[in-house]
Formats: C-alpha cells, sequence, structure tokens
C-alpha cells in the first residue's frame, strides 16, 4: 500500500513539469479513475494498493505524454450528460453549452415535439443535451466518421435517450430528406494554418477533420449556409458555434442564404460562441 497523499504530490510534480495546468485536479482526477471512486470518494481512501498503482501510474504515463484525461477515463461530463469519449471524435467542451442555452432561450416550452438535427454530431452532445431539455423532441445526428456516428449512438442508450434519436453517417445533409425545427451543428472553424499551433492534446490526439476549417476556417460554413433553406421548416431556427472573431462573417454567410442573425450567446470566457440563424415563414 502506498499513501494517497504521497501519490499525488509526486504526480502533481511530475505534472507540472511537463506544462500542464491545474496540476492537483489533474492528479485527484486520475487517481479517482485509478481507484474507481469519485473526488468525495477519494477523501476517505487511505492507502492505494499494488492493482491502483499500477493503474494510476500507467494513466499518468499517458497524460504526461499529453493524451486528454477524457481519452484516458473514455469518459467526459457535457452539460448534465455523463457521455462515452473516443478518438474518434473531439471531446465535448463546456464552450459548446453556449448553443444549448441559446437553444432554450428561442424556445422557452420545454414541452415543444421539437425535430432536431445535429450536423458533425461527433459524440452526439448537442443532440441529446438538448433532448434531455425537450422531452417531447425527437433528433436525429450526422457525422461523416462511422466511428463517430456509432459512439454517439451508444450514448444515446446510455444516456437514456436512444428511443428519440438516430444517428447514422453521412456527408453533412447529402444523405437526408427533411426539414426540422432546429438545426445544430459545431463545425470544424479552425484555420488550417493555424492548426498546428493549438495544444498537444488537440494536435496529437483529436482527429484533424474535425477541427480543420479551410484556410479561412469557413468552409464549413458555406456549405452548412447553403443548405439550410432546406433543412429548417419555415420559422426554424439554426444554431452555430464558432471561433474567436468569426461571428460576422458566418452571419453574413447566414444572410446571403436568406436566413437572419436573431440571437447570439457568449460561453463562460465571455466569447461570442453561439449564433442563432432564422428561416422566415
Amino acid at each position: 500500500m502506498m499513501a494517497k497523499d504521497d501519490l499525488l504530490r509526486e504526480a502533481s510534480q511530475a505534472l507540472e513539469q511537463a506544462g500542464i495546468e491545474d496540476v492537483r485536479r489533474e492528479a485527484r482526477l486520475l487517481l479517482c479513475w485509478a481507484t474507481g471512486r469519485d473526488l468525495g470518494g477519494l477523501l476517505s481512501l487511505d492507502g492505494v494498493d499494488d492493482v491502483q498503482q499500477i493503474r494510476f501510474a500507467d494513466a499518468l504515463r499517458r497524460r504526461l505524454n499529453r493524451e486528454p484525461l477524457a481519452f484516458i477515463t473514455g469518459e467526459t461530463g457535457f452539460w448534465t450528460l455523463d457521455l462515452e469519449t473516443g478518438r474518434d471524435t473531439l471531446i465535448p467542451r463546456a464552450d459548446s453549452e453556449a448553443l444549448i442555452e441559446a437553444l432554450l432561450d428561442i424556445h422557452p416550452d420545454r414541452d415543444a415535439p421539437l425535430s432536431i438535427l445535429d450536423l458533425g454530431t461527433g459524440t452526439g452532445c448537442l443532440l441529446l443535451a438538448a433532448l434531455s431539455e425537450y422531452p417531447q423532441a425527437t433528433g436525429v445526428g450526422v457525422d461523416l466518421s462511422p466511428q463517430a456516428a456509432a459512439l454517439a449512438r451508444r450514448n444515446s442508450v446510455r444516456t437514456g435517450l436512444g428511443p428519440r434519436s438516430v444517428f447514422f453517417a453521412g456527408s453533412w445533409a447529402e444523405a437526408l430528406n427533411a426539414r426540422f425545427d432546429i438545426v445544430l451543428s459545431n463545425p470544424p472553424y479552425i484555420e488550417t494554418g493555424d492548426l498546428s499551433d493549438l495544444m498537444p492534446e488537440v494536435v496529437r490526439y483529436e482527429p484533424a477533420r474535425a477541427l480543420d476549417g479551410g484556410a479561412d476556417g469557413l468552409e464549413a460554413y458555406r456549405i452548412l449556409c447553403a443548405a439550410l433553406p432546406d433543412l429548417l421548416v419555415p420559422g426554424g431556427h439554426a444554431i452555430f458555434e464558432m471561433g474567436i472573431g468569426q461571428i460576422e462573417d458566418v452571419s453574413a454567410l447566414g444572410v446571403q442564404n436568406g436566413l437572419r442573425d436573431v440571437g447570439r450567446r457568449k460561453d463562460l470566457g465571455g466569447v461570442e460562441r453561439a449564433l442563432v440563424l432564422h428561416l422566415p415563414a
């Protein structure tokens, strides 16, 4: 047995030397995973047995190589949901919750029987979070990667939202012949030339196809905005995530395709992260 505090101290020092931030929290979360406890349960843990030490050492080694914590543990939280994660998708981030907040702003009636489309669904986080707030809603999630679509499907089962959601692989909306009340999307929006400047956790481990937005970062938005008039019911809304400083350009693309910019929502860092576009009735 080894004392918990000794393990945490040594791990924190190693994480700090590797340039990782918030090292005490990271060390605790790794130990939680290695011992099968939550943060509250970790407080009452005295010693760590040999099997748990080996598990912890392996997790720490991976984290020191800058592998994201969510890939080591295989799960992460988004909105109120606990989701499976994997190397075929981006890790859900708190910034993206601004899209769900924007949806709640424009549709305060939680009993509305909304039909929702999530393009580039990844883990399914946006669609599943929306469905969790609207118990009468149904949704479709599409991702270019069959592996991502399969992961999102597993998350729908994991969250109990499988009966109200369908996930499949496809290129944006090409395989769809339907209209929806809501279109959600967090498309690739990083400029190609900036990809190499991202954090090691992102560059080394998350899929480039889900990050690369082309030379100006707007390639996906051009496709999406052109498709919206055929995807939305009259009076419907699209809610897009975008990067820092992109909202005016994306708004202009929407207007060029007959939509109106009717709302914006900032993330917790104060960045205008979500744009709401409306298709007039």
